[in-house]
């Protein structure tokens, strides 16, 4: 029954507010809301339980372990098929066809022409067994009964009882009977778990093959991560990389592709393999493709090298193992050995691991070198490190400019004829005139008898854009920095780049972020060691290493800046390259401060004493009894010949023309006389503490 609702709109009457009557308003009541659907509410309700986080994953597990009992039922057929078949014989005959190589082709030939023999006598053996089986049985079954009655026999006439004729027989009849009721017992059984244990074995071949689809597998299995890598997988992958050419080819191929493949080889943390090309699919398209192809192979970006061997129409890959180059390397062994020592001419400098795991040395002698890269890549430790084996060869003399100036040179102190630390441009001009100085001892030499040997002479700048790009000029409006031929520090490095070589005065060189600006292209193209940390983009790339090098497959550009901090792309014959490649990858190792330290110490114990400048004078009036303690330093004496060159190194114009004559009328004015010490004229560094403190105020004369 309907009730009908009457809504009234009644203005109340005014009552006076001493009454208890309250006052009422009638509103209309809202209308009812529309009930939803059943069908909705059961669709919603499905929707969300199907997209529920439980339901994917009880989902996948449903689908992930039925197809692991599918398709490991059809591994097992598959493995079933080959061994009764010659279908593996068939199919290794196909490839080597494919691939050229017509004796193995022959070789599986013969293989598969031998199963078949083997497989028709087999059959033949079939057809004649069943009455060689039949005639087998009635004579087993015949000698069998009558061996069990001869030994009735005898243990009737052993115990004295006829009836042991037949106990052999009957015990045997016995034995069937209870064997037979086992059986009736078993069956049963054995016909409802003989299926579940075939289908646990299917799913326990599929479980360890992944017979699955990717969304139906685990997570962690899904993402491939550390997956190996295989022949079918490389296939796969250069298959899928979206060059058209290439995927049309190995659809062609007989084999799906596994001819284009060399060997794959264990190659440190990771594989290496050589792929032949298809006609029509050039190296390049293939280059272009590096971060589809690292995906493809489960890899990063960064895990996948691709170079050009000297094979034509090649390609070799160098995959590495899931994060494996993530890992640091070991140390150095200048840390770990402490007996090492440096041959410039001879040794090779423990600088790091190529990507094989091999070690990766590089040789100093008689090359300029060049390390560019980002900021705070490690392109500081990686150059120190060369100049920390080189320090323990006593014969080298270093030149040193730091040009950042945050003590990361600090340790060269004491074996560093001069070291000059700083970034201004009144640093710039000093180290300018450094480099100049070693022009003209390169002039100097040059100029010696051919033949004369000459101690190495390292001339090292770090942070060099900053030199390149400083305004300042000199006096005669020469500018220091810049690329022209007027400008004081690059004439100076491509000078010693020219001709230093020759007389083992070498140009070493650290810079930034190369541009034309602060690298200037002659001065990047004299170095015969060129290395690159992570850079920005294939255009740097090209200034830091060379066209030869990038077109190779160098790709600095394509380490990554911070998780890549000291790898680096080398060019140098000074390092062995595999061949065929332009360039090698190294992960240099790394040496702190402290052990820096340690090993300087080391070097310096090699030594008689350096005493390093740490500033260029130019002009300034001389003290030469001071300077002769500087150079002296901490030593109890030194060959008064050892003190002219170190006077000279000091203030060439000031010292340079200098004898032992006016090295001896300085001293014996001041008391300071030099004297003889096995069979060598010396001088004392005491005398000259005693003749400073003694000597009057206003000092010896000076030198200008």
């Amino acid at each position: 029954m309907t009730e009908n609702v009457v809504h009234l709109h009644k203005t109340p009457e005014p009552v006076a507010p001493d009454t208890s009557v309250t006052t009422l308003t009638v509103v209309p009541d809202a209308p009812p809301a529309r009930p939803v659907p059943l069908w909705v509410r059961s669709g919603r309700a499905i929707r969300t339980a199907a997209t529920a986080d439980g339901t994917k994953t009880t989902i996948r597990a449903v689908a992930r372990h039925g197809l692991y009992t599918f398709n490991g039922g059809r591994i097992v057929a598959r493995r079933t098929w080959d061994g009764r078949t010659g279908a593996r014989y068939e199919r290794m005959l196909r490839a080597a066809e494919a691939a050229g190589n017509y004796e193995v082709a022959e070789e599986w030939e013969e293989r598969l022409q031998r199963f078949r023999d083997a497989r028709h006598r087999r059959r033949m053996d079939l057809l004649h067994s069943p009455i060689e089986v039949a005639k087998g049985a009635a004579v087993g079954t015949g000698m069998g009964i009558g061996a069990l009655v001869a030994l009735g026999i005898v243990m009737a006439i052993n115990n004295g009882d006829v009836k042991d004729v037949v106990t052999p027989l009957a015990a045997t009849i016995d034995f069937i009977a209870t064997l037979i009721r086992i059986v009736q017992i078993v069956w049963p059984y054995a016909v409802v778990l003989g299926p579940l244990f075939a289908l646990l074995g299917m799913w326990a071949v599929g479980s360890k093959q992944q017979a699955a689809p990717q969304w139906a597998l685990p997570a962690n299995v899904r993402s491939g991560e550390g997956e190996p890598i295989t022949p079918s997988i490389v296939v796969k992958a250069l298959r899928d990389l979206g060059v058209p050419a290439l995927r049309n080819a190995i659809k062609d191929m007989g084999d799906a592709g596994a001819s284009m493949l060399g060997p794959i080889t264990i190659a440190g943390c990771g594989i290496e393999v050589d792929v032949t090309l298809p006609s029509g699919v050039s190296t390049i398209e293939v280059q272009n493709k590096r971060r589809k192809l690292a995906e493809n192979l489960t890899r990063h970006e960064h895990e996948v090298f691709i170079t050009i061997p000297q094979a034509a129409r090649t390609v070799r890959l160098w995959v590495a193992d899931s994060g494996a180059l993530d890992e640091p390397i070991g140390p150095s062994p200048l840390v770990t050995d402490e007996t090492m020592t440096a041959n410039y001419k001879t040794g090779r400098a423990p600088w790091g691991q190529d990507l094989r795991g091999d070690a990766a040395a590089l040789s100093l002698y008689q090359r300029h070198l060049l390390i560019t890269g980002l900021s705070n890549q490690g392109k500081t430790v990686a150059l120190r490190s060369l100049a920390l084996w080189l320090s323990l060869d006593k014969s080298v003399q270093f030149l040193m400019g730091d040009l950042k100036g945050v003590g990361d040179w600090a340790m060269f102190d004491g074996l560093a004829t001069t070291l000059i630390q700083g970034p201004t441009d009144e640093h710039v001009i000093q180290v300018t005139e450094m480099v100049e100085g070693a022009v003209a001892e390169m002039n100097r030499r040059i100029q010696q008898p051919p033949g004369t040997a000459f101690p190495p002479l390292i001339v090292l700048v770090d942070e060099a854009q900053v030199a390149f790009m400083c305004p300042a000029k000199d006096e005669d409006k020469r500018p220091y920095g810049g690329a022209k031929a007027n400008s004081r520090y690059f004439m100076a490095v491509r000078k010693i780049h020219n001709q230093g070589r020759a007389v083992n005065v070498l140009m070493w060189q650290g810079t930034q972020d190369p541009t034309n600006e602060n690298l200037p292209k002659l001065v990047r193209e004299g170095a015969h060691t060129r290395a690159s940390l992570a850079l920005g983009t294939e255009s740097q790339a090209r200034m830091a290493l060379g066209d030869k090098a990038v077109d190779g497959g160098a790709a600095p550009n394509l380490l990554r800046p911070g998780l890549d901090r000291g790898t680096l792309v080398v060019a140098s014959d000074g390092i062995t390259i595999p061949a065929g490649q332009s360039s090698i990858t190294v992960r240099t190792h790394y040496i702190d401060d402290d052990a820096a330290d340690a090993i300087t110490d080391r070097a310096k114990a090699l030594r008689d004493g350096v005493t390093t400048l740490h500033a260029i004078d130019r002009g300034e009036e001389r003290d030469p009894l001071a300077d002769i303690a500087s150079v002296v330093g901490d030593a109890a004496r030194v060959r008064t010949k050892d003190v002219l060159k170190r006077l000279a190194s000091l203030n060439e114009d000031a010292y340079g023309g200098w004898s032992f004559i006016d090295l001896k009328r300085v001293l014996d004015d001041a008391g300071a006389e030099p004297y003889k010490s096995d069979g060598v004229m010396v001088v004392s560094r005491d005398r000259l503490a005693r003749a400073l403190a003694n000597r009057d105020e206003d000092g010896s004369a000076s030198v200008g």
